[in-house]
């Protein structure tokens, strides 16, 4: 930071904004996915939007830069991103991940700036912040201290703007009868950084051949040298094909009969379209997330990841689980149906207003 005092909030230019998040494959991209929808919520005010972090995956990148976005280097203390928020004359700056200490926020609000903090639970909690949004349907505003507010649950939920758009194309679709051939997509974050395709993908396989339903499976996965085995023993009338990372997913999701998915943000996304979905509870931080959407009946809960990879009952049930979803439409489509009334696409107007609104 300059050594000259720092601008208040009301002294500050009002079009800029400041977004601090990471996207690696060890961390996944769910936490710059999720801000991407918010910076195009405020380009489409006016504002101009730079993120300072590390997107160390090319097609994360290409969909700020495509978006509008700034992008800059990551800073790797708190008094550096004051120092580009300062720069930039910011209005607001935005933190999103669960490592950064609450001496970044406190920084930047000792300087005037107002601190708005993504979370998710407890974690990134932590934060020191003037807003904390938990965009996780389920959630329930945490108690903050007088001068802070709280957001969370369904009406808050971030959309990007290709999810948006594919809504009504969902919502028309012709769906498949009992006895159609299936089009199946599994997806475990951007990098899969837990490894869940290779465990999943046998599972979907399985399930398909206990249901005795054709299927053309598509896996997205960083690495597909698992999958060779598989394909010498298909079932039959089921396919499968891998690809990397996509920057294509929601329109693809919005072409499937079911999505297998880890229980991260995206299932956000595939609830808001309408599109059938089952999940898997990939890591710890998922689990509010999981457990939510199999309790409303929201999803199809596949199980989770760590118990998943011993043999026996829980791959069983898990089986057991998929091919009855593969098997009843009826049921899927119920399912999508409460997933996206329940999410109407707005949560990024109602956030954006909110940090808007944010003076010091």
């Amino acid at each position: 930071m300059t050594t000259q005092p720092s601008p208040t909030g009301a002294d500050r230019a009002t079009s800029a904004i400041v977004l601090r998040t990471d996207a690696t494959a060890s961390i996944g991209v769910g936490h710059a996915m999720r801000l991407l929808a918010l910076a195009q919520e405020f380009i489409a005010r006016g504002r101009s939007v730079h993120l300072a972090g590390e997107l160390a995956l090319d097609w994360v990148e290409r969909s700020y830069r495509d978006a509008g976005v700034t992008l800059h280097t990551r800073p790797d203390d708190p008094a550096a991103l004051g120092d580009l928020a300062d720069r930039l004359a910011a209005s607001f700056v935005v933190i999103d991940g669960y490592d950064f200490g609450p001496s970044w926020g406190a920084h930047l609000r000792r300087h005037g700036l107002p601190v708005t903090a993504m979370v998710d639970g407890r974690f990134g909690a932590d934060q020191d912040a003037d807003l904390y949004v938990d965009q996780n349907p389920g959630a329930t505003p945490r108690k903050v201290e007088a001068g802070r507010q709280a957001l969370a649950g369904a009406p808050y939920t971030l959309f990007r703007d290709d999810v948006l758009a594919l809504r009504k194309e969902v919502a028309g679709r012709a769906r498949p009868g009992a006895r159609e051939r299936l089009s199946v997509l599994a997806v475990f974050g951007g990098s899969d950084p837990m490894g869940a395709a290779p465990l999943v993908a046998p599972i979907v396989l399985q399930a398909a051949a206990a249901a005795g339903v054709g299927m053309d499976l598509t896996v997205v996965t960083p690495d597909d040298a698992w999958a060779a085995p598989l394909r010498e023993d298909l079932p039959v009338d089921v396919t499968l094909t891998t690809t990397g990372p996509v920057t294509d997913l929601a329109a693809r999701a919005a072409r499937s009969d079911l999505v297998v998915t880890a229980s991260g943000s995206s299932v956000w996304e595939l609830l808001c379209l309408g599109v059938p979905t089952a999940v898997v509870c990939v890591i710890d931080n998922q689990r509010l997330g999981y457990d939510m959407v199999i309790e409303a009946d929201l999803a199809l809960g596949v199980g989770h990841l760590d118990e998943l990879h011993a043999v026996g009952t829980s791959r069983e049930d898990a089986t057991r689980r998929l091919a009855s979803a593969l098997g009843d439409p009826l049921a899927r489509e119920a399912r999508a149906q409460r997933g996206r009334e329940l999410l109407d696409g707005d949560g990024r107007r109602r956030v954006a207003d909110a940090i808007e609104a944010l003076r010091r």
